[in-house]
């Protein structure tokens, strides 16, 4: 008899369930924090592949013969490897996939990615979208890597990236997120009613870190080793952004920004969380690559209490004026398949627990 999953986001005894028969298998053991709250770190594999372009494979096609039709040249990860801003480049994950038929999954960058502005995307086999594989997908895994400000070292072994897997859609209508929030407060300070999901807005004040409101990165830097934490001096990377009484911020195309939201946010336990841009017709920028909240961020039983949300910044053709208090995004939430045996910030000493403004794990921490 086929197994029926329970409906909604998997927890980590899910997953491991799901590694444990089959469904998810690897070229060599799972590391020992690989599995997190509500979601799979993915490991690069031994090779990468510098291509001229993304792509998708389409229906017709697997990745494998889409990259011996656009690579330009093969390169050794085993020892380490730098990967040059501006480029494209595909590698094979350690992971793959033989999904049962109701379970599917999702992919997001890690939050360490997004913040030093590595653009990642996961593909599978005749895929017809990134970051997407569905219910009974069966296949390898690849990941598509685009260092947009730093150029960064990577090794066999890596993670930059991250996997969900529910089954069903559970995610929460608007009476469920109110009633939600009035049960467990989902956010703090929080400038608009909740509605569908909880709407955040940028924090241009800086009130509490002396004025501090967010990082402009800047170019020609040295390269970032993804798997060293605090290793780096903030000022030889970024540009630290002060309040000086305008209460705005100008997007310059091209450039990448860290910022903050005014409000503070809570995933409980039952649940987690996904960061969707609030509306395309609102501004032209792009904010947060990396969307996933596990269960028991800014939860008080995991020292949190409600976090920020620190957003990953783009304006897109053109400069953009930021108000502070101005929209920029939404987090919407979802019903866990089961109760978590473990929670966000607890066994797995986050660097992302209670926080305000901060920079990734790469950078020693700056006053503010």
């Amino acid at each position: 008899m086929t197994e029926t999953w329970p409906q909604g986001v998997f927890p980590a005894r899910l997953i491991e369930k799901l590694h444990a028969q089959g469904s998810i298998s690897a070229s060599r053991p799972f590391d020992a924090d690989q599995v997190q709250p509500a979601s799979l770190d993915l490991r690069l594999g031994t090779k990468a592949f510098r291509v001229r372009s993304s792509f998708l494979p389409g229906p017709s096609h697997s990745v494998a013969e889409r990259i011996e039709a656009l690579k330009l040249h093969e390169i050794d990860l085993t020892n380490g490897a730098v990967l040059e801003r501006g480029c494209v480049y595909l590698v094979p994950l350690e992971e793959s996939l033989d999904l049962p038929a109701d379970v599917s999954a999702s992919a997001n960058p890690k939050s360490s990615t997004g913040r030093l502005d590595v653009f990642t995307r996961v593909i599978g086999d005749r895929a017809r979208g990134f970051d997407q594989l569905p219910a009974d997908y069966k296949g390898p895994l690849y990941l598509e890597i685009s260092p947009r400000t730093f150029p960064v070292l990577v090794r066999t072994g890596s993670r930059l990236s991250q996997m969900r897997f529910r089954s069903g859609d559970s995610r929460l209508n608007i009476a469920e997120h109110q009633a939600l929030h009035a049960a467990e407060t989902l956010v703090f300070d929080g400038q608009q009613p909740v509605g569908e999901g909880v709407a955040l807005s940028i924090d241009l004040l800086g009130q509490g870190r002396d004025g501090l409101i967010g990082f402009r990165s800047k170019r020609h830097t040295a390269v970032v080793d993804v798997d060293k934490k605090g290793a780096l001096d903030v000022l030889d990377f970024w540009e630290p952004l002060y309040n000086r009484g305008g209460q705005e911020l100008i997007l310059d195309p091209d450039e990448f920004y860290i910022l903050v939201s005014l409000e503070a946010v809570h995933v409980p336990p039952t649940h987690a969380a996904e960061m969707v841009p609030f509306d395309p017709l609102v501004g032209e920028f792009r904010v947060h690559y990396a969307g996933f909240f596990d269960p028991g961020f800014g939860h008080s039983a995991a020292g949190g209490t409600g976090s920020r949300a620190v957003l990953e910044v783009r304006s897109r053709e053109v400069p953009f004026l930021l108000g502070h208090g101005q929209i920029i995004g939404r987090l919407v939430y979802e019903k866990l398949a089961e109760a978590p045996d473990r929670l966000y910030g607890t066994a797995f000493g986050s660097n992302y627990q209670a926080q305000t403004l901060k920079l990734s794990k790469h950078f020693k921490p700056f006053p503010g």
